[in-house]
């Protein structure tokens, strides 16, 4: 017959009261040969006659990023992490802010293109090589960096430095890799319209709103007419522009530095583009885009009813989506840090926000804006930096009728960051920054990333150090200088959803050029509702 389960429980609880009292029991002895009660030993001293403890130690304690440039202009940088594993990948100074002369999507298709077929392996034996050495390879495209990179053992480092320079200097781009590549786009488009959160469908919008027409404002997303029209030439000439040595960075995380250089030298400088082998492949009208970023303002609407955008038993809330944004300044001005901090203290999020106030709910957009206005669902503060500009947004949302209301409290939100700032919400903006940088920066992949951005836009790397410091000198005088530049610009509105409530552009610049006028401009907003 089994025993009974609180019978089995009573038994084991009893064991371990018994172990536990057993060790009040136990003794050691001192050099006098004396027993004496371990439990007589505070937790703040040692117990006598163990030995020292031996810690593992790491070689070179201070991380310090080293960079070699190559004869052909190459940049080669890599810092050393105590493991077993490693994280390489080429940056190319490229994205779709470089697409004025190409038909929108060109650097979409090469994320997706990344890591098929070379002129040396087929896409199946990468990934076996890869697998061989518990690899994974991811590829990103951004508004201005192309991202292929690696993780795998650090014994494959001659391998991985192969195959990354086939990735980005010889692929094939079969038609059947083409084709296939149309498909997964126009399904990642389908399901971008589909998803409940247009997270990414805001950033164009308000990208585009803020430079309209020039690079920053060109669409990072493939447009859906333009999938058809995009082929093999087309590709091969943007990355005869774009995939030189002068725009590209090699980087490592993880690695010895000259065994790094000695890999890429043997793959890099060896290798042939494949646009050189056959020049009839570049199309002659392309050509490199070297343009400033021009931010310009305005406004980008997209009326659609989002009622019925998520189906179940328990459907999405029916929201409109609003973005206000002003342009900030570039990662390489010495304002970066502030806006930086401005926005860890504007912060925010959901309405729903699981896990407490770690998560930030002591930001401004907490305290004042979702904490004191039930009906608005979510908002919440974002930095956008690149190299020559900067935007920063705040993206909200809230039900249709209430659009108004929500371009007026967040509007006197962005106003607010002019004025008064108290020291303990800039302490704690500051030190969440910090935090932030510090834990981040414990990732490999995010540190491989950093290094290679910031080899990438400056030719060396900063140290962590000095960007802690940087955060912690900020002051309130900071906040309110940055914030009074931001407003001096024009507003950038990207609007989506239900919008008969939304107040006209005129009126939201207004009321940011105005600001002694807040009583005024709240009854205008009221009276179009």
């Amino acid at each position: 017959m089994a025993t009974p389960m609180w019978t089995r429980l009573v038994r084991q609880g009893c064991c371990r009261i018994c172990r536990l009292q057993n060790v009040k029991h136990r003794t050691f002895s001192s050099k006098e040969g004396e027993n004496i009660p371990i439990s007589s030993v505070p937790l703040t001293e040692r117990l006598p006659g163990l030995p020292l403890p031996k810690y593992a130690t790491v070689d070179n304690q201070k991380q310090v990023t080293q960079v070699t440039t190559l004869e052909n202009g190459l940049r080669v940088a890599s810092e050393n992490k105590f493991g077993h594993f490693c994280t390489v990948g080429v940056l190319v100074d490229s994205g779709s802010r470089y697409e004025v002369a190409y038909p929108g999507g060109v650097s979409h298709f090469l994320e997706k293109l990344a890591f098929n077929s070379t002129s040396q392996y087929s896409r199946d034996e990468i990934y076996q090589i890869l697998e061989k050495h518990g690899g994974i390879t991811d590829c990103l495209s951004a508004r201005d960096t192309l991202i292929y990179a690696m993780s795998a053992e650090s014994t494959a480092l001659p391998l991985l430095s192969n195959i990354l320079a086939e990735v980005t200097l010889r692929p094939q781009f079969t038609e059947q890799e083409i084709d296939d590549t149309r498909n997964t786009i126009s399904y990642e488009l389908e399901s971008v319209e589909m998803n409940p959160d247009p997270e990414s469908i805001l950033i164009e919008m308000s990208h585009a709103a803020a430079y309209q027409n020039n690079t920053l404002g060109l669409p990072k997303l493939c447009p859906k007419q333009t999938i058809p029209t995009l082929d093999r030439n087309t590709i091969l000439s943007y990355m005869y522009h774009h995939h030189t040595p002068d725009r590209m960075v090699v980087a490592g995380v993880g690695v010895d530095h000259q065994q790094f250089v000695e890999a890429v030298k043997e793959s890099f400088l060896n290798k042939t583009p494949v646009w050189e082998d056959n020049p009839k492949l570049i199309n002659p009208s392309s050509a490199l885009d070297r343009s400033v970023a021009q931010y310009t303002g305005g406004q980008v609407k997209v009326n659609k009813d989002l009622s019925d955008i998520s189906l179940g038993p328990n459907p999405m809330p029916d929201l409109a989506h609003l973005v206000l944004g002003l342009e900030s300044c570039s990662h390489k001005d010495d304002d970066f840090v502030a806006f930086c901090v401005l926005n860890i203290l504007l912060g925010g999020g959901s309405s729903f926000s699981s896990g407490g106030p770690g998560k930030g709910m002591y930001t401004r957009l907490y305290t004042h804006v979702l904490n004191r206005y039930h009906w608005i669902n979510s908002a919440s503060a974002v930095n956008h930096a690149y190299e020559d500009t900067g935007l920063f947004c705040i993206h909200c949302s809230s039900h249709p009728e209430r659009l108004g209301e929500l371009a007026e409290v967040i509007t006197n939100e962005l106003t607010e960051t002019a004025g008064n700032i108290r020291t303990d919400e800039l302490e704690r903006a500051k030190t969440q920054l910090q935090s932030m940088l510090m834990m981040n920066l414990e990732m490999r992949p995010v540190m491989f990333e950093d290094v290679g951005r910031q080899v990438l836009a400056n030719g060396h790397r900063r140290p962590v150090e000095y960007y802690f410091d940087a955060i912690g000198n900020i002051t309130a005088a900071d906040l309110n200088r940055v914030a009074n530049r931001m407003l001096k610009t024009k507003l950038s509105v990207a609007a989506y959803g239900n919008l008969k409530k939304l107040p006209s552009y005129d009126d939201m610049q207004s009321f940011l050029n105005n600001k002694s006028s807040l009583h005024k401009q709240f009854n205008l907003f009221r009276m179009r509702r």
